[in-house]
């Protein structure tokens, strides 16, 4: 790839997937920082998200409600300020919502009922009523909510989805994907609390993605077992079959494999070309094309990506939103259409 074509795609991505540092336009009124409060801390993303609002201009944390002291005792030599879940709501312009996935809905809408806007990690709800009551809630009160999808501003996915959408691959007729771990004992009864298990926990990330390019699906199929040693029902070696009008979205996640990051990968083929996305971080992406598009030539190619961390760019979009600057890429609507075949694959809705 020549200088010109690398520079084109560094622009492209960069304007794509980290793209929260425009200004308000002329005129608007200046702001000072967004009141950020955290309704829960034991998610696994939480601490890794409070660190980055605590060291953004663009946030003041005021703290945090949690209830369990093993929780607390994490964040406790970080200074934080413990408050009561309606102190804590109170005090907040953005609430985000890193409870245990359980409970996402319902502090979810604790917040949206007081007028706040939200952040909610992944996956928002365990059923599409209470998602379907949060998204209602955000339209009437005219409310910002992002859900904590954390590839949503991957430079890697924003280039494969740039190359869907203007034609360089051709006709798309195959999505495919897999995201696995090894979770530790003592965590699979966390995750078996849900009927999908580690697809629900975990592969989530994907579907989202899949469902987010092609659009509404036909059908789902899903196969969930129990494979592993442990004495549980945790559904730990997964695949979801997603049928779209011309083309299949396959999925696959289990919780059993060692250093299970090296092998997450995301792969699109259509009839001009293959975009493969392996591993997912750090971000190793490669295009195959039958033929020149866009700024790639034909043949195979490395992409080079700008530079990038988790959590970064979502932060910078959500104080955008809330600041009116520009809304979120992923509309509400597109949140119900992933959260009801991620629950239909998971043999949950």
């Amino acid at each position: 790839m020549n200088r010109r074509h690398f520079l084109r795609l560094s622009v492209s991505a960069v304007t794509l997937a980290t793209a929260a540092t425009r200004l308000p336009s002329a005129g608007a009124p200046p702001r000072g920082p967004i009141r950020a409060g955290f309704l829960g801390g034991s998610h696994s993303h939480a601490a890794a998200k409070w660190r980055l609002v605590r060291a953004s201009s663009r946030f003041e944390l005021v703290g945090m409600a949690e209830a369990s002291e093993e929780v607390r005792a994490r964040y406790a030599a970080e200074g934080v300020r413990f408050l009561s879940p309606p102190e804590l709501v109170a005090a907040s312009e953005v609430v985000f919502v890193e409870s245990d996935v359980a409970d996402h809905a319902r502090d979810a809408l604790l917040a949206l009922n007081a007028g706040k806007h939200v952040h909610v990690e992944k996956p928002p709800a365990d059923n599409l009523a209470d998602l379907e009551q949060m998204v209602k809630l955000a339209r009437e009160k005219n409310l910002v909510m992002q859900v904590g999808y954390m590839w949503r501003h991957h430079p890697g996915f924003a280039v494969i989805f740039e190359a869907v959408r203007k034609g360089w691959l051709g006709e798309v007729f195959l999505v495919h994907g897999s995201i696995s771990s090894q979770v530790p004992r003592e965590r699979r009864a966390e995750w078996g609390r849900f009927r999908g298990g580690g697809l629900f926990e975990l592969g989530s990330h994907l579907i989202d993605a899949a469902i987010r390019l092609l659009g509404e699906p036909l059908q789902v199929r899903a196969t969930l077992r129990t494979h592993g040693k442990a004495d549980d029902n945790l559904r730990d070696n997964n695949v979801a079959v997603f049928e779209f009008p011309r083309a299949l979205a396959v999925i696959g996640n289990n919780t059993l494999q060692p250093n299970a990051g090296a092998h997450r990968f995301f792969e699109v083929l259509g009839t001009d070309g293959t975009a493969t996305l392996r591993p997912i971080e750090p971000p190793t992406l490669e295009l195959d094309l039958g033929r020149p598009a866009g700024p790639y030539q034909a043949g195979h190619q490395k992409v080079p990506l700008p530079p990038y961390e988790r959590y970064v760019a979502d932060m910078d979009a959500l104080a955008a939103a809330i600041s009116r600057e520009r809304a979120l890429a992923v509309t509400l609507e597109e949140e119900l259409r992933v959260q009801r075949w991620l629950l239909r694959a998971c043999e949950m809705g």
